[in-house]
């Protein structure tokens, strides 16, 4: 069995979530508190012996039939695999928040460049049709929204290699338009549509979804239109989201 660490920042669930995760996989590893979604996983590699290794999010929950018993061919040892998730908020299932199998020294050294972390290790992806868990990203209002918009960004801006246009649109519009039933389901959704602008504006640096102060800010003070946010960062360093997507398999998103 490959190692496997779970990795958490400042998810309500975590302590729960690592403590069911311990109860079935004893040798499970976890990583708290470091600053950085690449250079938490950088971190989370550097814990790891084996050759590839598992990575959970702290608000995952597995599924009961889940074992973590994949073994990689060796021809496939430089491939990032991506199991499915369930959305606690808006029931879409795919890569979202599933557990990863991750190349070790890859993961070491990853471009941080990039804004979508899964997509910077390896340019060979493999999705994987079972679902592992539910990713329960609903536990206050900030971490909702956050979510949200960091995913519903990388699915607009349309620069994540693999994306299908047509399942891509499909997806943003159940995250703007679904679960504001559920718990923090209006922050979700807010989320979502603020996302999906920023991802849809010309000239913004994607790399911000990865500064959580920098959300948390947005959080409190959002902007409202598609042309706000073209006028705040028209002035900065950009990462450009203008060109289209490669078209190959099904988009699975970190």
């Amino acid at each position: 069995m490959y190692d496997i660490v779970f990795i958490s920042y400042q998810e309500p669930n975590a302590d729960e979530n690592y403590g069911k995760l311990k109860e079935r996989f004893p040798l499970a590893k976890r990583l708290h508190g470091v600053k950085g979604i690449h250079q938490a996983h950088i971190a989370a590699a550097k814990k790891c012996f084996t050759k590839m290794f598992w990575i959970v999010d702290g608000d995952a929950i597995i599924e009961n039939n889940f074992n973590f018993d994949h073994e990689v061919p060796w021809h496939q040892l430089d491939h990032v695999h991506v199991w499915r998730a369930k959305n606690s908020v808006n029931g879409l299932i795919y890569g979202y928040g599933g557990v990863k199998l991750f190349p070790r020294q890859m993961t070491i050294d990853m471009d941080l460049s990039k804004p979508d972390m899964t997509t910077s290790i390896s340019g060979k992806f493999k999705a994987i049709q079972e679902i592992a868990n539910t990713t329960v990203f609903n536990t206050d209002p900030f971490n909702t929204w956050k979510s949200a918009f960091r995913e519903c960004a990388k699915l607009s801006s349309k620069t994540i290699e693999r994306q299908k246009e047509e399942e891509t649109n499909e997806r943003l519009k159940t995250w703007t338009t679904v679960g504001h039933d559920r718990q923090y389901g209006e922050y979700a959704l807010a989320g979502a549509t603020a996302g999906m602008e920023f991802g849809l504006s010309r000239g913004t640096d994607l790399r911000l979804i990865n500064d959580f102060e920098w959300l948390y800010e947005q959080f409190t003070q959002p902007t409202d239109t598609t042309e706000e946010w073209q006028q705040m960062y028209n002035d900065k360093e950009t990462t450009s989201n203008t060109q289209p997507a490669e078209i190959q398999a099904d988009t699975q998103s970190a």
